[in-house]
């Protein structure tokens, strides 16, 4: 199966809790990322201090995830390692790949994401119409800008 797009590397790794400041704790506090952003969605239930670790296009977000409210869903607290970003160079072509050799996505399609990227979701779990999915881990696909295209691509021909 050839693919027309490529996965660059990890862009982020969303961590969930009942409180962000239990979660800063180890993360700001201990490990020393800095916090670079904040992110309140009531639709999405979320409210998260986006942190980062390295520099310029390998940079990884991590984001620290508290529910806005913790009776709602999606209930970004329940599963502590919420969701794994991924670098993608072409965004489109890979939800159309994908989507046609059996991948399922969570609703929602392609949108703006917290830190103004493109993006969209792989969902956790396979159903009768798409037999493939995260096995239980959601997967955020993240359309990579073209510094972080160029980057990888420069890294790869070292």
């Amino acid at each position: 199966m050839q693919r027309p797009f490529k996965v660059l590397g990890v862009q982020q790794i969303a961590i969930g809790g009942p409180s962000k400041e239990q979660l800063k704790k180890l993360w700001v506090d201990r490990l020393g990322l800095e916090i670079t952003g904040n992110f309140v969605s009531e639709r999405e239930n979320v409210d998260e201090d986006i942190c980062a670790m390295g520099a310029g296009p390998f940079k990884v977000e991590v984001d620290l995830m508290q529910p806005v409210d913790p009776e709602k869903k999606p209930a970004v607290h329940t599963t502590p390692l919420n969701h794994v970003g991924l670098w993608i160079d072409d965004l489109p072509k890979a939800v159309e790949w994908l989507s046609a050799n059996g991948v399922r996505f969570a609703p929602g399609g392609i949108r703006k994401g917290a830190a103004g990227f493109d993006i969209t979701f792989l969902h956790p779990k396979a159903n009768d119409e798409f037999p493939i999915a995260g096995e239980g881990v959601l997967i955020e696909l993240v359309q990579a800008p073209q510094e972080v295209i160029d980057a990888f691509a420069k890294l790869a021909a070292q």
